[in-house]
């Protein structure tokens, strides 16, 4: 096998007892590297800290990820302009709290025989969050209910903050005369 010393120098191709007398000199563990390779590659190391450093690795990787939450919102094809007004601020909250939703039509006797009221009513739906969605499985029918699934649309998270600290300038410009006027 090949052999690579704890501080990352070559000791070349020695047998297995050579490699463990190696590492049992130094105090450190023999850790096998890449076991496909042609001689297999040990390592010298403290198998203890390698461990430790590929969970912290593992740790770090998967706080970087964004986790989205997938909200749901089910209506009927016959639902009120007052229902549909809220259910649509909830699919407008949930998109700005950076959520996906899915949009769900259920059909309940008749109503299957006119699906159309309820493709006309979600398409209504995405028409009117477009600018801050967009579509990531377009509707289909499943059963007895349309679905459908809106993703946030990607935003420029640094222009926010500018614009939110260019709001919040005159503000504070402002109560700061007001203290000096006070003194």
């Amino acid at each position: 096998m090949r052999l690579i010393g704890a501080d990352g120098t070559q000791h070349g191709v020695l047998s297995v007892r050579e490699a463990l007398d190696h590492a049992h000199r130094v105090g450190l563990d023999l850790v096998e590297v890449s076991p496909t390779a042609d001689p297999p590659v040990c390592k010298v190391m403290d198998f203890g800290k390698f461990l430790y450093q590929q969970k912290k690795k593992l740790h770090d990787s998967k706080k970087k990820q964004k986790v989205f939450h997938v909200k749901e919102v089910v209506m009927r094809p016959a639902i009120d302009t007052h229902d549909y007004e809220v259910k649509k601020k909830n699919v407008i909250r949930f998109l700005e709290a950076g959520d996906k939703v899915k949009v769900v039509i259920r059909f309940r006797g008749r109503e299957m025989a006119h699906t159309d009221f309820g493709m006309k009513r979600l398409n209504t739906l995405v028409g009117e969050v477009k600018e801050l969605a967009e579509t990531e499985s377009f509707p289909q029918m499943m059963g007895r209910t349309l679905v459908t699934v809106l993703a946030p649309k990607k935003r420029d998270r640094e222009k926010e903050t500018k614009d939110k600290d260019a709001e919040k300038a005159p503000k504070a410009k402002a109560a700061a005369a007001n203290n000096e006027e006070e003194v």
